[in-house]
């Protein structure tokens, strides 16, 4: 969104009359109840290379099993069973975030962090992508295994998909207290796609997004993102709805000047569900919109306005010290695909980048 617009949204959105109830919390009628005798918050770990033998590295894109003696390939799973089960399973493609992890599990999600191709963006499509394709495909064959770009070469062992299926594989195995396999078809040999939350921040909710256009998941989550402002990907007819998808991020993150993040939540066809809202002005259920906005203070620092939507120490608080997005991040996650807002136009100032 340009300059100009995005004031008009945040005036907008000063003026709305924010909403006061709002009541997300609905156990499914598919998930399992936990019968834990010993109801707690589990968290696990294990190394992907353990978990499965076929797992391999490729050096040439940063993605390995070591570096510098440290392990890169730590997978983290977590879930609480004092809490109603949702019967969804949240996957996060970026690093380990406790304070994401806590939250969903929270509110009923199930959470783990799987070890994927995610540290090529520096080496692949350089200098710049060699069509509007080019980082998509990337992106899908990282997730999924297949041969989708001729600048990497993953296999499934190696896959987004593979390595979350291996890994559900050993928590049920490990943590049958919370019931991993009703993740799983009942033959083990694929992921139950429809009950997954792919989520991710910036690059991560970049592939979340690419992938979700292949493969239909229960929704996207989509934290200072997406990116990839000269590609054409998000176009493309996508598996997911469109209603499915969410997106938040910071006003002053560089994606906004960028124009990364008004022509990818628009190309998703977000515009579709609703004006772009600002949570600092507006209660949840934020108008049913799938585009959400934040001002709030950041000390100008665009760095820390781009992290400052995921939960951590870039992420504003109150002055009683808690932080300002609880109520986002729970709508982001759980707040009911059905609902949605009101389609709006596009906005003719959000520029195309030109090729």
């Amino acid at each position: 969104m340009h300059t100009t617009g995005l004031r008009a949204v945040l005036l907008l959105s000063a003026l709305a009359t924010p909403l006061v109830t709002w009541t997300p919390r609905v156990a499914a009628a598919d998930a399992p109840a936990f019968d834990d005798p010993s109801p707690q918050r589990y968290k696990l770990q294990a190394r992907a290379s353990v978990i499965d033998p076929a797992a391999g590295q490729h050096p040439e894109i940063g993605f390995v099993f070591d570096e510098k003696g440290k392990p890169q390939d730590v997978q983290h799973a977590s879930v609480d069973t004092r809490v109603v089960p949702r019967g969804k399973l949240m996957i996060w493609l970026m690093g380990n975030s406790e304070g994401l992890a806590q939250r969903v599990n929270s509110y009923g999600i199930h959470a783990i962090q799987v070890h994927y191709a995610n540290k090529w963006f520096g080496t692949l499509c350089q200098p710049k992508p060699k069509d509007a394709q080019a980082r998509g495909n990337v992106r899908l064959e990282a997730a999924i295994g297949e041969d989708f770009s001729d600048e990497l070469s993953i296999p499934k062992a190696d896959s987004m998909m593979e390595r979350s299926r291996q890994f559900l594989v050993w928590l049920a195995k490990e943590n049958p207290q919370g019931k991993w396999e009703q993740f799983l078809s009942d033959d083990r040999k694929n992921v139950r796609w429809d009950k997954v939350i792919i989520a991710g921040s910036s690059h991560g909710s970049t592939t979340a997004a690419r992938f979700a256009i292949h493969q239909k998941v229960d929704r996207v989550v989509m934290l200072c993102g997406p990116r990839d402002q000269d590609q054409d990907w998000q176009s493309l007819p996508s598996q997911t709805p469109s209603n499915r998808f969410f997106g938040f991020s910071h006003v002053l993150d560089g994606g906004w000047k960028g124009n990364h993040y008004c022509r990818s939540w628009e190309m998703l066809g977000m515009h579709q569900h609703g004006e772009i809202v600002n949570v600092d002005d507006v209660s949840p259920p934020y108008q049913n919109s799938r585009r959400l906005i934040s001002a709030a203070d950041v000390g100008g620092d665009a760095n820390k306005a781009h992290s400052s939507v995921t939960p951590g120490g870039a992420s504003p608080k109150n002055k009683r010290g808690d932080l300002l997005y609880e109520a986002v991040w729970e709508y982001l996650f759980t707040h009911p695909v059905e609902q949605t807002g009101h389609g709006v136009s596009k906005d003719p100032g959000c520029k195309v980048f030109d090729r």
